[in-house]
């Protein structure tokens, strides 16, 4: 499948800026992992960790980008990002409207918990905007870790 041109956002020196998925995917091969919530324990002391740890061992394989995708704003994705230590190693992606996510159909209904709309947590391989590999989690973090991901490159 082809990943939708959709708007998301980043942080930049300059404050928000708006990027598409055209602009992250196109001509690239990248990898793209989402979770439910920035600052949040699973996310904070696993998930983004991982690949913070992995960053060397992915892009040798030839990965140009690694993007983390949350609900949430460019505000909070940019400072989760600082206080993860991920520098310029990883894209922090703010979904903001949930567009991009409820686009791939990986949203989260979590609103009886009175956290909204979040995304799945999983994890995407795409060369030049098209999925080769998408692995979505059932529960907790199992299969979109970095170290799962690094096997599948």
């Amino acid at each position: 499948d082809k990943i939708p041109n959709v708007t998301v956002s980043t942080m930049t020196s300059d404050g928000p800026r708006d990027i598409t998925t055209d602009e992250i995917f196109s001509g690239k091969k990248v990898v793209m992992f989402a979770l439910p919530g920035a600052f949040t324990p699973t996310c904070s002391a696993a998930h983004l960790p991982g690949y913070v740890v992995q960053n060397d061992a992915i892009k040798a394989k030839g990965v140009e980008t690694i993007a983390c995708l949350s609900v949430n704003d460019a505000f909070v994705m940019g400072a989760w990002g600082e206080a993860q230590n991920v520098e310029d190693n990883i894209l922090m992606v703010a979904d903001g409207s949930a567009s991009l996510t409820r686009t791939l159909g990986l949203e989260l209904d979590l609103t009886a918990n009175n956290f909204g709309l979040r995304s799945q947590r999983y994890a995407l391989i795409a060369e030049d905007g098209v999925i080769t590999h998408l692995n979505v989690d059932p529960e907790g973090l199992e299969v979109s870790d970095a170290e799962t991901i690094l096997g599948l490159l």
